[in-house]
């Protein structure tokens, strides 16, 4: 299996090696260079020299848009995008972002030291990649998006007590917040550690949100 093309961004400090990565899955029809400005935005200290990939999804077909090709992480098969998913494409990508977490771990990072994050389709995808990978992560940011998986995810021990924040837009048109909600109530069920974060916004990232993140990284990973 061919990696993912990425935008990486290394640490700050050119002397410093990162010591941990967070892998950020955009959304659909963007590109890894969608979330590429947060990264200053998260002002995080240079104590925490961080790695950040932005993967691209691959270009495919789209049904709700025509069949029009874009970058998309898996097809969207009709409007309800909380009914038909498309599970192989989804899949197939998570086992690529799984990819990009070995490819890591390759590079001398600990998985517990790998944060998995994603917005709207991208977060989809992260819910079943770090729920089922077979050891410990050090926590899911699911942004405006939905458990695609629920019912049909393999998820392991090793992650069970994964930590998992979640956020989603109080007027989203594109992904409704109770969506966001089901998941947080769905995993909490679980027994997993979720918090769920509301914004007044719409389907986008705010300011308030990047500073909760920043703090949430750091704890993650301090």
């Amino acid at each position: 299996m061919s990696l993912l093309s990425c935008v990486e961004i290394e640490p700050v400090s050119a002397t410093t090696a990162a010591t941990a990565s967070v892998i950020w899955l955009h959304g659909l029809g963007a590109d890894g260079h969608d979330f590429e400005p947060i990264v200053p935005a998260l002002a995080l200290p240079d104590s925490l020299p961080v790695r950040f990939l932005f993967p691209h999804a691959p270009r495919i077909p789209v049904t709700i848009n025509g069949g029009l090709v874009m970058p998309a992480w898996y097809d969207i098969l009709e409007m309800n995008i909380d009914r038909r998913i498309d599970d192989a494409g989804l899949r197939a990508s998570a086992d690529q972002v799984t990819a990009l977490i070995e490819r890591e771990r390759e590079r001398g990072i600990p998985a517990e030291r790998i944060v998995l994050a994603g917005f709207s389709q991208g977060g989809a995808v992260a819910y079943e990649v770090a729920l089922r990978y077979p050891q410990r992560l050090a926590g899911l940011l699911a942004m405006s998006t939905y458990f695609a998986t629920a019912d049909s995810v393999h998820r392991h021990p090793a992650n069970a007590a994964l930590p998992i924040d979640i956020h989603h837009g109080t007027r989203d048109p594109v992904v409704p917040e109770v969506l966001g909600a089901r998941a947080a109530e769905r995993l909490g069920d679980l027994g997993y550690p979720v918090t769920l974060r509301r914004y007044e916004m719409e389907h986008e990232v705010c300011l308030e949100q990047v500073r909760d993140i920043s703090q949430w990284l750091q704890q993650r990973l301090a």
